[in-house]
């Protein structure tokens, strides 16, 4: 029927097309295999690597925010160091601003047309209630003497009672223990200052029939052989004339402020007293 070499041609064709017919297969089958196994694997592995995901990207967020906030910590703190230093360079030239100030008062005074004087600071104040002294920082190698008048442009301060080489104890008029001879500058009636012990002083030995008014200014009169005439004392605050005795009872408020007192003026050379001066 067929002769021998059809057979073989056909077989070769059939053997040929069954082949490609069981590669397919398997390659259809191995295709389906894997994309189910990858199907699987994407199932149940995509939601653990985006649980992972998030927190790796949460703690690398953490991180950053913990460096972060470190960072910001220690810039605040400089800030605050730096406003701090700020602050106390203000501070300090506040303070030379108002001793420039106080200085310059000082410079710009003139007790007298001849008087020399020396500067000083006051470095301590005498903390008992009894007694109104301070300690100034120039002392007998600046000129200083025992009764060197002291001063500043307010008023009266008192005058030195001790001293060594740099330093000087000052007595202030509002002690008990100090006197100054003193004239109303208005109507020329001349009396002593005495301190009171607290903050103020009293006008003594004021004939009652003198004119003194409340306002009155009080003036050193240059009599008491320790301070020039003409400084300034303070002003009369109150003034009781009783209908017997021979003298009044006056209150004096000082010019100077004893609560602030921080520079003072030293008269070095107080003028010679001119005894026929007694008004």
């Amino acid at each position: 029927m067929f002769s021998k070499k059809t057979m073989v041609a056909a077989g070769a064709i059939i053997l040929i097309v069954l082949n490609g017919v069981v590669f397919s297969f398997n390659y259809i089958r191995k295709s389906s295999f894997q994309a189910a196994a990858v199907e699987t694997a994407l199932f149940f592995v995509s939601p653990v690597q985006e649980v992972v995901t998030g927190v790796i990207d949460t703690g690398e967020g953490i991180w950053r925010q913990y460096f972060y906030l470190v960072h910001t910590a220690r810039e605040n703190q400089q800030l605050r160091r730096d406003l701090a230093r700020a602050r106390h360079q203000i501070r300090a030239l506040r303070e030379i601003e108002k001793t420039n100030d106080r200085l310059e008062r000082l410079l710009d005074f003139h007790a007298g047309p001849s008087l020399e004087m020396k500067t000083a600071e006051v470095v301590a104040k005498d903390p008992s209630p009894w007694y109104h002294t301070v300690i100034i920082n120039k002392g007998r190698s600046h000129g200083l003497k025992k009764g060197s008048p002291v001063l500043v442009p307010d008023g009266v301060v008192g005058q030195v009672t001790d001293l060594s080489a740099g330093y000087a104890k000052v007595l202030l008029i509002i002690d008990r223990n100090n006197a100054v001879d003193a004239l109303v500058q208005r109507t020329r009636a001349r009396g002593v200052i005495m301190g009171d012990g607290s903050q103020g002083c009293r006008f003594e030995f004021v004939l009652r029939k003198q004119d003194i008014e409340v306002g009155d200014m009080i003036i050193t009169s240059g009599l008491d052989g320790i301070y020039p005439k003409g400084l300034r004392i303070g002003w009369v605050s109150k003034v009781i004339r009783r209908n017997s005795g021979i003298f009044q009872e006056i209150e004096i408020t000082p010019g100077t402020d004893f609560h602030k007192l921080e520079e003072v003026l030293v008269v070095t050379d107080p003028p010679v007293i001119d005894e026929t001066l007694t008004k």
